[in-house]
C-alpha cells in the first residue's frame, strides 16, 4: 500500500513537471504567517491534474517540511484543478517557498513579526485622503465648503464644514463612511492599543505629538463630524455629489463649480427622499445617519478625554442627543446622487441604533442603554448580506455589526448575541467551504470591504467565545486580501513592499502625478455580470491578469476599472482592527 502511494505521488509530481510548469501557480499570503496560525496555500492549474503532496523549502532550497494534507476542489473560476495545501503544523520561523514538482510559490515569511507596523501602514492612505489641509500634498483643498441644500429655511447659507476625508478617488464626503471609519479606527485602538505608534503630528505632518497616530486620524474625522452636527437635531449627511465626477485632477486644484464658485453643496438630513438633480434616493428616516453620529461621538468622548477634555465633553453631549434624534424618525438616510444612478443604498438602520445604544452604555453605565441595545440586536440578529449571493451597492452597511461585539463585552454571559455572531459567520462559511479559497462573500462592488468585515467578526468571535469553528475561514479571508486569491495579488497598495500589489489604482493622485495610494485597500473582485453592466468602465493599460479572469469574477489592476481597483477610505480603516490584533498576537509569541 505504501509503495502504491509513493508511485501515485511520483506520477503526479512528474505530471506537473512535464505539462503544467507555465499553467499552474501556488497562491500564498504574501505578507506571511504567524507561527501558531492556520496556514494554507492554494495550488491552481489550467490543466486537469492530481497532486498528493507538497514540499516547503528554505532559502537554501533545503526541504524542511513535506505536507500531505491536500484537499482537491476541482474546477474553480479560470482553473480546471485546484487544491488547498494545509501546512499549519509547520511553525518554524524563516523565509520559505512551497513547491509541487517544478511549480513553486513566491517567498513568504513565518515569524511573530509579520504584521508588525501594518495597522500604522494603512494610515498612510487615510492621511492622503484628508480634506482641508492635506499633509501628503502639503497643501489645502476645499476650504470654501460649503453651502446648505435641502434645509427648509437655511438653503443657500454658508456653513464651515471643511475637513474630514475624501471618500475614494472622488472628492465626495459622506457621513455614512466617515463616521464608520472613525469608529472602526477608534475601536481598533481600544482593543489593541499597543499596536500603534506615534510618528505623526495631529495635522498629519511627520513628528511625534504624544498621541497615537490612529487617534490623531480618528480625531481628524471627529472634528469634521462635529462641524456636520453643529447643533442639536441639525445634521448634514454629505458634501458634494456626483457632479464631482468631472475628470481626474488633484484635490487642491479642484475647480468643479456647483453654482456658488468653489463652495460645494452640504446636504441637510431631512428624513425624506433627496436628490436635487435627475435621481432621487430612497431615504425613509434619519436613524442610520444620526445613530452613526451617536456611536462615533460616544467612543470618541471616551478615548479623547485624556488628550482633548473640552472636545470630549462637547461630543459626549452630542452623542446622547444624536441617539435620541435617531429614534425620533426611524428609517434609513441614504446618500444622494445627481447625474448618475449610483449612490450608497443603505437599507438597514437597526444595527446603527444597536451600536449607538451599546456605546452609550459603555460611556454612561446607564442600564437602559444596554437593554435597548439588546432589543435592537434581536430585531436584526445577522447583518443581511451574510450568506447572500448579491446585494445593491452598500445596501447592508456597515458591513460589520460591532453593536453585537460591544454587548458581549459589556455582558459576557449573553449567549443570544454570541449566537447571532455565530449565525452570520456560519452563513459565510456555508457559501465558501466548497471552493479552494474558502471565500464565502458575494463579489459585489467593494467585495474586499466584506472580506475585511468577515475576518474581523470571525477573529472577535473566536477571541470572545473561545470557539475556533471558523478559524480556517478566518485565516482564508485574511490570506485572500494578501495574495491567496485567483489573481495572486495583495489588495493593499504597497503591502508587502516586495509583493504583487495594485500598482495602477483608480486615483487622480496616481494618474496625474504617479503618487501611489500607499496603504489603501482597493475595492476587490466583482462579479463579471456587474462589471459588464457598470457604466464608464474601460481597461486602459491592458489586463496583466487576463488568464485568471473568469465568467464568475474579475479583478483588474488598471486605473480605468473603478469597480475593482479604486481604494476606499472606509475599507482601509476597517483593516486597522485585524492588522493590529494580529500584531498583538505576534507580540505575545515573541514573549513566549
Amino acid at each position: 500500500m505504501q509503495l502504491l502511494s509513493f508511485i501515485l505521488i511520483f506520477f503526479a509530481s512528474s505530471l506537473i513537471n512535464s505539462t503544467a510548469q507555465t499553467k499552474s501557480w501556488i497562491r500564498i499570503n504574501q505578507l506571511g504567517y504567524l507561527n501558531n496560525s492556520v496556514k494554507n496555500a492554494v495550488f491552481v492549474s489550467k490543466e486537469d491534474l492530481t497532486i498528493g503532496y507538497f514540499e516547503i523549502v528554505d532559502d537554501n532550497e533545503k526541504i524542511v517540511f513535506t505536507g500531505t494534507d491536500v484537499k482537491s476542489f476541482g474546477n474553480y473560476g479560470a482553473f480546471k484543478s485546484t487544491f488547498r495545501l494545509n501546512f499549519s503544523m509547520f511553525n518554524i520561523s524563516g523565509v520559505f517557498k512551497i513547491k509541487t514538482g517544478e511549480i513553486e510559490s513566491p517567498s513568504f515569511k513565518i515569524s511573530p513579526d509579520v504584521y508588525d507596523g501594518t495597522a500604522d501602514f494603512v494610515l498612510q492612505y487615510m492621511r492622503q485622503q484628508r480634506c482641508g489641509y492635506n499633509p501628503f500634498l502639503k497643501d489645502s483643498c476645499h476650504t470654501y465648503d460649503g453651502f446648505i441644500v435641502d434645509h427648509p429655511t437655511r438653503t443657500g447659507e454658508h456653513i464651515d464644514v471643511t475637513g474630514g476625508w475624501h471618500d475614494a478617488a472622488d472628492y465626495l464626503q459622506y457621513l455614512t463612511t466617515s463616521a464608520t471609519a472613525a469608529y472602526q479606527m477608534m475601536f481598533a485602538y481600544k482593543m489593541n492599543p499597543n499596536a500603534f505608534g506615534d510618528y505623526f503630528e495631529a495635522n498629519g505632518n511627520k513628528g511625534e505629538n504624544g498621541i497615537p497616530d490612529i487617534l490623531d486620524e480618528a480625531k481628524w474625522g471627529l472634528d469634521w463630524l462635529n462641524k456636520m452636527n453643529p447643533e442639536k437635531n441639525v445634521m448634514f449627511n454629505q458634501i458634494a455629489d456626483d457632479r464631482d465626477h468631472a475628470g481626474f485632477r488633484l484635490p487642491n486644484y479642484d475647480s468643479v463649480n456647483y453654482g456658488k464658485n468653489l463652495e460645494r453643496p452640504v446636504y441637510f438630513i431631512t428624513g425624506n427622499k433627496q436628490g436635487i438633480c435627475n435621481h432621487k434616493n430612497r431615504t425613509t428616516g434619519v436613524s442610520s445617519s444620526a445613530a452613526k453620529y451617536a456611536s462615533a461621538f460616544a467612543l470618541g468622548a471616551e478615548l479623547m478625554k485624556i488628550y482633548y477634555p473640552e472636545f470630549s465633553s462637547i461630543i459626549k453631549e452630542k452623542a446622547f442627543d444624536a441617539y435620541e434624534f435617531a429614534k425620533s424618525d426611524l428609517g434609513v438616510c441614504q446618500t444622494t446622487s445627481c447625474k448618475s444612478p449610483y449612490f450608497y443604498e443603505e437599507d438597514n438602520y437597526i444595527d446603527d441604533l444597536e451600536l449607538a445604544a451599546a456605546q452609550l452604555f459603555t460611556l454612561s453605565n446607564e442600564a437602559k442603554y444596554l437593554t435597548e441595545a439588546i432589543e435592537w440586536g434581536k430585531v436584526e440578529p445577522v447583518t443581511p448580506w451574510m450568506g447572500t449571493d448579491t446585494m445593491r451597492h452598500y445596501q447592508w452597511y456597515p458591513f460589520l455589526n460591532l453593536g453585537h461585539v460591544n454587548i458581549i463585552k459589556s455582558n459576557p454571559e449573553n449567549i443570544l448575541i454570541k449566537k447571532y455572531l455565530r449565525e452570520g459567520l456560519n452563513k459565510i462559511f456555508k457559501r465558501g467551504n466548497e471552493n479552494p479559497f474558502n471565500i464565502g462573500i458575494p463579489f459585489i462592488w467593494c467585495s474586499n470591504n466584506l472580506v475585511s468585515a468577515a475576518v474581523t467578526q470571525s477573529h472577535l468571535y473566536r477571541k470572545m467565545t473561545g470557539d475556533s469553528t471558523f478559524s480556517e475561514m478566518e485565516a482564508a479571508l485574511l490570506d485572500w486580501l494578501f495574495g491567496c486569491n485567483p489573481w495572486g495579488t495583495s489588495m493593499v497598495v504597497g503591502l508587502p513592499a516586495d509583493g504583487d500589489y495594485p500598482q495602477d489604482p483608480h486615483s487622480s493622485l496616481w494618474i496625474k502625478e504617479n503618487y501611489l495610494t500607499t496603504g489603501g485597500l482597493v475595492d476587490g473582485p466583482i462579479y463579471s455580470t456587474i462589471f459588464n453592466y457598470l457604466e464608464y468602465l474601460k481597461i486602459v493599460n491592458g489586463d496583466e491578469y487576463e488568464e485568471f479572469q473568469s465568467r464568475e469574477h474579475v479583478y483588474h489592476d488598471d486605473y480605468g476599472d473603478y469597480s475593482t481597483n479604486e481604494p476606499t477610505m472606509d475599507g482601509t480603516a476597517s483593516l486597522t482592527y485585524i492588522l493590529s490584533a494580529l500584531q498583538q498576537e505576534g507580540s505575545r509569541l515573541k514573549i513566549k
